[in-house]
C-alpha cells in the first residue's frame, strides 16, 4: 500500500461539502480528490466544480458527473471500476436534506445513494477508511440525552429526512463490521463561526429572518427549547481530520454543541431581538397554536403574513426541541488538537452580521 491519498467525495458542492474539499485539499496537501458532482440543467458538473475549486488547485481534482441516486450512480461500470481500484478513502455527503420529499424520494438519494457508496467502497481494494456523514437528527423525536452510539431506541421522526437518514445510518452500521468506517452526526449547520458567511440561508435563517423583518413575533414553542447549532468551519475541519483518523474507526461522533455549547431558544431570540431591535417574541403553546390558533389566522390573514404560516410549518418541531446529544466521543477524538465546536452563543453576532449585509443571501458581500 502506497502513501498517496486518492479520496472519493460526494456532495462536494453543498454547503458543508464545498468547504470540506477547502479543508481537505489544504490539510492533505498531497492528496488527489475524486468528485461525484450531479449535472445540473445548462450546468455541468465539471463546471460546477469549477466554482468551487481555485484554479491552481484544480490540477489535484478529478470530476465525475454522476449521482448516487442512480444505479452505479451514474457513472460508466468502467470508470467506476478503474475509481475503485485506486480510491483509498471515502467520504459520503451527499443527501437531500428537504423535509417535503416523499418517503420513496427522500430513500431513493438517502438510503439507496448511500447503498451504491458503501458498495464502491466495499470495492475499494486499498480502502483505508470510509466517512459516512448523517446527522444528530437521526434521534427524530427523543427529549433526552442522545448518547453517539444510540440508533433506534423506539423514537418516531418529524420528517423522511429524519427517518431516511436514521435508515441510511443503519445500513452504514450494518458494514462497518467488514469496512473501516466512521459515522459523523453533525447538528444544525450554520456560517462560518469567525466571519458569519453561509451559502445557505435555511433552518435557523428563516424564521430569523421574517422576526428581523417583523412580520412575525408569535413563536409556537418552548422559550428552553435547545438550539443546538454548529458553524460550517468546526464541522468541515471535524470531518476532515476525522476521515484520516485510525482512532476513529468504528466510532459514531456528534459534531454538536453540546450540553455545554447549545442555548435555549430564549437565549437566541433575545440575541436576535437586542441585535435587530425589535420587539423579544411571544411563546405559545405549539399544541393550542396548531390544532385552535393557526387555523383561525390562516382564514383571517393574507400576502406575506399567509405566507409565514404556511412555509413555517416545516420548522415547527424545531422551537420544541428538548434533547441534548452528548459529545463524548467528539472530545476524545478531537479535543487533542483543540478542535471543539465555539459555544453558540459566542458567535451569533456574526451570523446575524452577514445576514443584514448580504441582505439575506441576495448580495454578494466581500470576505478578508
Amino acid at each position: 500500500m502506497t502513501n498517496e491519498e486518492f479520496i472519493l467525495i460526494t456532495g462536494a458542492t453543498g454547503f458543508l461539502g464545498t468547504q470540506l474539499v477547502h479543508e481537505i485539499l489544504q490539510q492533505q496537501p498531497h492528496a488527489r480528490l475524486a468528485l461525484l458532482i450531479r449535472d445540473r440543467p445548462g450546468l455541468s458538473g465539471q463546471q460546477r466544480a469549477d466554482a468551487i475549486i481555485a484554479p491552481d488547485q484544480r490540477s489535484r481534482v478529478e470530476v465525475y458527473s454522476g449521482d448516487v441516486g442512480l444505479p452505479n450512480c451514474g457513472i460508466d461500470s468502467a470508470v467506476w471500476s478503474r475509481l475503485s481500484a485506486e480510491a483509498t478513502r471515502v467520504i459520503h455527503c451527499a443527501a437531500t436534506v428537504r423535509f417535503d420529499h416523499s418517503l420513496e424520494e427522500a430513500r431513493r438519494i438517502n438510503v439507496e445513494g448511500t447503498r451504491r457508496v458503501l458498495d464502491f467502497a466495499t470495492a475499494a481494494r486499498q480502502l483505508r477508511s470510509l466517512a459516512y456523514v448523517g446527522t444528530a437528527y437521526v434521534a427524530g423525536e427523543r427529549a433526552d440525552l442522545v448518547r453517539e452510539g444510540e440508533l433506534v431506541v423506539g423514537q418516531t421522526y418529524r420528517n423522511t429526512y429524519e427517518q431516511t437518514k436514521a435508515e441510511a445510518e443503519a445500513l452504514v452500521q450494518s458494514r462497518l463490521g467488514s469496512l473501516p468506517g466512521v459515522i459523523l452526526r453533525p447538528s444544525i449547520i450554520v456560517g462560518d463561526s469567525r466571519t458569519g458567511v453561509t451559502s445557505s440561508f435555511k433552518m435557523m435563517y428563516w424564521p430569523l429572518k421574517i422576526y428581523a423583518r417583523r412580520l412575525w413575533r408569535t413563536v409556537p414553542g418552548y422559550p428552553d427549547a435547545v438550539l443546538d447549532i454548529v458553524p460550517v468551519d468546526f464541522v468541515a475541519t471535524a470531518v476532515a481530520q476525522l476521515a484520516f483518523d485510525e482512532a476513529a474507526l468504528g466510532s459514531t461522533v456528534h459534531l454538536c454543541a453540546g450540553p455545554r455549547g447549545s442555548a435555549t431558544i430564549a437565549q437566541v431570540a433575545q440575541r436576535a431581538s437586542e441585535y435587530f431591535h425589535v420587539p423579544e417574541p411571544r411563546y405559545v403553546d405549539p399544541k393550542f397554536f396548531f390544532a385552535a390558533l393557526r387555523p383561525l389566522l390562516f382564514m383571517a390573514l393574507w400576502g406575506s403574513k399567509r405566507r409565514v404560516l404556511r412555509d413555517g410549518r416545516a420548522y415547527r418541531d424545531y422551537f420544541t426541541m428538548r434533547m441534548q446529544f452528548d459529545t463524548t466521543n467528539a472530545e476524545r477524538l478531537l479535543g487533542p488538537s483543540g478542535v471543539y465546536p465555539p459555544p453558540v452563543l459566542d458567535y451569533l453576532d456574526r451570523l446575524f452580521h452577514y445576514c443584514v449585509a448580504s441582505e439575506w443571501g441576495r448580495k454578494p458581500v466581500a470576505t478578508s
